[in-house]
C-alpha cells in the first residue's frame, strides 16, 4: 500500500511486517522512522537493529537475521539504508523472499527517491503487496501549508495568518528549519498568538531554494517570488552558471512546446508530467515565441560573460527573470 508521510498515523496502531520509507525529504524520512520506531516499542518490538546496505554486502546474512529469533527479545525491528535505492539482483532476491515469510520481525527499508524503473521491479512489487509505502515527498503549495499548520499545533505554537504566511515564506523547502523554528517559537512566545511582526523579529530567514523552484516560479509569472529566491540563492553561494543553465533549458522546452501542432503530444515528447503541466500553460499563454527566443538569446550572453569570469552576474540573472514578465520594460544585455 503506497501512502504519504501525512497518512502514516493511521497505519501505526498495527504496522505491517514490511515498511519501506523513500522519498527526497530527509526530514520527513526521517520522522517517519522516528514514529514507526516509537510504535514498534509499544507494540513489543523492544530490539532495534540497524544496517546499511555498502559494498560489499552480504544479502544472506539480512535473510539469516530477519528469519531467526533474538536471544535477548521476541520481537525487533530491523532497518535497512539503501543510500542507492538500488538492491540488485541478489538483494532483489532476497527481499522478495523475505516479503512472505517474515515473522515477529519489522523490515524497514529507507532511502532517496525510487524511481519509477525501481517501483516497477518484482521485488518492489512483492514488498509493497505485503507492506506499506511511505513516500517521503517535501510537500508543496497546500500540501505544506497543512504540514506547517499541521506542525504548529504539534509544538503548540498558535500562528496568526500573517505569521503563518510568513513563516512559510521563509522556510519554504527546508522542513528541517522549519520545525526547528517552530520547537523555538513554542518556547519563545509560550502561549502568546505569534503574527508577522513578533515573527520577524524572533527568527532570521533561512530558506533553502534549488534553481528548479526559481524557473517553477517564472513559469508561474510569478516574478517577485523569483526575485526572492534568486538573492537566496546568491546567498547560499548556488553557481550562477547552474541557474543560468536552468533558464536555458527551460525556455529550450517552452519554445519546443510553442511551435508543436499538439501540446498533448509534445507534453509526453518533453516527459512532462500532468501535474506540471498547467505551469507549463500559463507561460505559453503570456510568452510569445518571439519574446522566448529574446530570453533563450539573453541567457546566450550571460553565458558568456559567466564563462568569461564576470565579476557581477546576480543583477543581470535578476534582469533576465524580470524580463520572464512580458510588460517589463529595463535594459537590454549588451
Amino acid at each position: 500500500m503506497r501512502i504519504f508521510v501525512s497518512q502514516l498515523g493511521q497505519h501505526l496502531a498495527q504496522l505491517p511486517a514490511i515498511i519501506m520509507v523513500f522519498g527526497d525529504d530527509v526530514w520527513l524520512r526521517e520522522q517517519s522512522r522516528s514514529d514507526i520506531r516509537q510504535a514498534a516499542f509499544q507494540q513489543g518490538f523492544e530490539e532495534r537493529l540497524s544496517l546499511v546496505q555498502e559494498s560489499p554486502f552480504n544479502w544472506n546474512d539480512l535473510a539469516q537475521e530477519c528469519q531467526s529469533m533474538s536471544l535477548f527479545a521476541p520481537k525487533r525491528i530491523i532497518e535497512l539504508e539503501l543510500p542507492n535505492s538500488k538492491p540488485g539482483a541478489d538483494g532483489s532476491a532476497v527481499l522478495a523472499e523475505l516479503a512472505q515469510h517474515l515473522q515477529d520481525t519489522i523490515l524497514v527499508l529507507h532511502g532517496p527517491k525510487l524511481e519509477s524503473s525501481q517501483t516497477n521491479s518484482k521485488w518492489f512489487k512483492a514488498l509493497d503487496k505485503n507492506g506499506l509505502y511511505v513516500q517521503a515527498i517535501t510537500p508543496e503549495g497546500q500540501h505544506y501549508q497543512r504540514w506547517l499548520s499541521g506542525r504548529a499545533r504539534h509544538h503548540g505554537v498558535n500562528l496568526q495568518a500573517d505569521g503563518q504566511q510568513m513563516l512559510s515564506q521563509m522556510f519554504e523547502g527546508n522542513l528541517l528549519a522549519a520545525d526547528q523554528a517552530l520547537a523555538q517559537l513554542a518556547l519563545l512566545a509560550g502561549n502568546r498568538s505569534v503574527g508577522g511582526d513578533a515573527l520577524e523579529k524572533l527568527l532570521e530567514n533561512q530558506s533553502r531554494y534549488t534553481a528548479f523552484q526559481l524557473t517553477d516560479a517564472l513559469l508561474s509569472g510569478d516574478t517577485d517570488k523569483a526575485l526572492t529566491i534568486l538573492n537566496q540563492l546568491k546567498l547560499e553561494e548556488v553557481a550562477p552558471v547552474l541557474i543560468n543553465w536552468s533558464l536555458t533549458k527551460e525556455l529550450q522546452t517552452l519554445l519546443q512546446l510553442a511551435s508543436a501542432p499538439q501540446l498533448n503530444d509534445a507534453f509526453k515528447q518533453a516527459r512532462i508530467w500532468p501535474k506540471r503541466q498547467p505551469l507549463y500553460k500559463g507561460a505559453l499563454n503570456r510568452l510569445t515565441p518571439a519574446h522566448l527566443a529574446k530570453l533563450l538569446g539573453y541567457c546566450g550572453q550571460l553565458e558568456l560573460k559567466i564563462k568569461g569570469e564576470h565579476d557581477e552576474p546576480w543583477s543581470e540573472l535578476a534582469e533576465l527573470c524580470l524580463r520572464f514578465n512580458p510588460r517589463y520594460q529595463g535594459f537590454t544585455l549588451s
